[in-house]
């Protein structure tokens, strides 16, 4: 089912849309070899060290790229997220002709600035990152918010930092 901007959206943006919406995941090649990279991107927020972060999602970034053999993003790492009345930003992705494409992380939360939880951060990551594959192994001309677009970023999350934890049962 589309989301509500989808009837906005010319036939030929529809069509683009409609070929994202239909991609459910991201396949890695060997996962497994990029755990350790996710390890350190777990150590360094926690331990709060913004320039070692930045350099562990760059290895992180490069890992996944080089595994689906897309050109390489840049990773910038800024600590507290921008803030206005439409939210938080958490991340963001620009890609410009000629350029690298940048991937724009925030690393604390904007109202209390706290470290972002670990999985929320790596969500945000991959998140970017399937931005950058819907133009790079996709060839998608745009890269819309679809169902499947959320798909391939919870796709990409589970093999990079495991499935999500168990719930315990609720109480009746």
């Amino acid at each position: 089912m589309p989301f509500a901007y989808y009837e906005r959206l010319s036939a030929a943006r529809k069509r683009i849309y409609r070929r994202s919406d239909e991609i459910h995941a991201v396949r890695l090649p060997a996962p497994a070899a990029l755990a350790p990279l996710v390890a350190r991107v777990e150590h360094w927020l926690r331990a709060e060290h913004r320039d070692e972060l930045e350099l562990a999602c760059q290895r992180l970034a490069n890992g996944v790229c080089d595994q689906l053999g897309v050109r390489r993003v840049r990773i910038r790492l800024f600590a507290v997220r921008p803030r206005a009345d439409w939210g938080e930003l958490h991340g963001l992705y620009e890609a410009a002709d000629g350029r690298t494409p940048e991937i724009s992380v925030w690393m604390r939360t904007a109202q209390r600035r706290r470290v972002v939880a670990f999985r929320t951060f790596v969500r945000t990551l991959a998140h970017e990152l399937c931005h950058h594959l819907d133009f790079e192994l996709f060839k998608l001309p745009e890269t819309f918010h679809t169902e499947g677009f959320y798909k391939r970023e919870s796709s990409m999350l589970n093999q990079l930092a495991g499935p999500p934890p168990a719930r315990p049962p609720r109480a009746v």
